[in-house]
């Protein structure tokens, strides 16, 4: 008879020690494709025998004996073992436990080499610069990040990103195969590469959590399970790597911009608009650690970074008791700030709504009106958005009608394409 809370057990420690777990073993194998799918094999076994047998005393030490014992049964297959899988296979030993083996033998002798205190961290380290390399594609990034960092399985991403599981398997698969054939080593880049490559890993936390908080496509607004899962990816680099400012603010952002998850939504799943918010329901221990978090970013650099700047903006919204409240000149300047750090047109949008609260519609309009001339939102139902916006304050319903319907037609969206369709029913009955 199987017990259901050996399966619990399994995926509350894979969740929790993934990371750790293949990392120890590319360090060891000096594989990185190797490590992940020795790991997800003793995955399989102890979903097997962790419900019928019983949980180990210490789960991680059992799965990666079963993952060492795994690779030495695959170095020992091969017709002519190297001399580097045979010094390997020497160091790591013939102890330890059988796959499947007896649930209170962790094998905790065996697996020492590989699981050593002093290396954990680096190992985490080098799983995240790996995981999120330049060579690789942004969805490649992404995808094995959330699946070698994060824990998640395949299903869960493509759930996530509302995508084939396929194409997950697909993109995970080839960016291992990227990797092998570029030749990436498995480490922390030195330090004259690590600013660089750190700005990839930043990114790739900054697109989960951004997919996350503003879902782009489905019928959920929200999807907490990704957004919780960069928060807690962001939460374990500002540990590993304490002096970077940048870290400390993307920290900050995530935690601030969460904060107002809980006023996002109203009872029947439908977007509330930062005007209507019920600010008491912000949660006020996240808005602290945000502070925290971007004081520390503030100490360590010389000026706020991108991504200082943004969760600095994201303060100056937790702070303000009201919309009417909120220091918008103050945001203005901080936007006009990451403008000019880190140019992009949506910051530009961004920029004309709070000119927008600051001093009127009519100063942010010819904003917007650069942005629609050149083309580079085309594809966005923001542009289309906020331009009607500024036109129903403006007092032009007509053209502001036409620009939701735009948006309506772009969004992905499905709740936010409810909200778009509601203002145009709005406008049908105020004319």
């Amino acid at each position: 008879m199987t017990d259901p809370t050996g399966r619990e057990a399994v995926a509350a420690v894979w969740r929790i020690e993934s990371a750790r777990i293949v990392g120890a073993l590319a360090r060891y194998t000096g594989d990185f494709a190797l490590a992940e799918d020795l790991a997800q094999e003793a995955l399989a076994e102890a979903l097997v025998t962790w419900p019928r047998e019983g949980t180990p005393r210490h789960p991680a030490g059992w799965l990666l004996t079963v993952a060492r014992r795994r690779a030495i049964d695959g170095f020992r297959r091969r017709s002519a073992l190297d001399e580097r899988h045979a010094v390997l296979a020497r160091e790591l030993g013939e102890g330890g436990i059988a796959a499947g083996g007896a649930p209170g033998d962790p094998g905790t002798e065996d697996e020492g080499v590989l699981w050593d205190p002093d290396r954990i961290d680096d190992d985490v380290l080098a799983l995240m610069f790996t995981a999120c390399h330049p060579v690789l594609a942004r969805e490649a990034r992404v995808a094995l990040t959330l699946r070698v960092v994060g824990g998640l399985t395949s299903d869960e991403i493509a759930k996530a990103f509302l995508v084939p599981t396929a194409t997950v398997q697909a993109r995970i698969t080839r960016a291992k195969k990227t990797l092998a054939a570029a030749r990436v080593p498995f480490e922390v880049p030195p330090l004259a590469e690590r600013a660089t490559r750190l700005g990839s890993v930043l990114s790739v936390l900054y697109v989960i959590f951004t997919e996350g908080s503003s879902a782009s496509s489905g019928e959920d607004l929200i999807r907490f399970d990704l957004a919780g899962e960069a928060q807690r990816l962001a939460r374990v680099l500002s540990r590993l790597m304490p002096d970077e400012p940048e870290v400390h603010g993307l920290l900050a952002l995530l935690e601030l911009t969460a904060a107002r998850f809980p006023a996002r939504i109203g009872p029947d799943g439908e977007p509330v608009l930062l005007e209507q918010q019920n600010r008491r329901l912000w949660d006020r221990a996240a808005i602290r650690r945000g502070q925290a978090a971007l004081s520390r970013a503030g100490r360590l650099g010389r000026g706020l970074g991108a991504y200082g700047l943004q969760a600095a903006i994201a303060e100056c919204h937790a702070v303000a008791a009201s919309v009417d409240a909120t220091d918008w000149e103050r945001i203005v300047l901080l936007y006009e700030a990451l403008g000019r750090l880190a140019p992009s047109p949506v910051v530009e949008l961004n920029r004309a709504v709070a000119v927008s609260m600051a001093q009127g519609p009519a100063a942010a309009l010819p904003i917007v009106d650069e942005l629609l001339a050149t083309g580079t939102l085309s594809a966005s139902h923001l542009l289309p958005a906020v331009r009607g916006e500024l036109l129903i304050r403006m007092g032009r319903n007509i053209e502001a009608r036409t620009e939701f319907e735009r948006a309506v037609k772009l969004c992905g969206n499905d709740r936010e394409r409810a909200m778009l369709e509601r203002k145009i029913a709005d406008l049908g009955t105020t004319g």
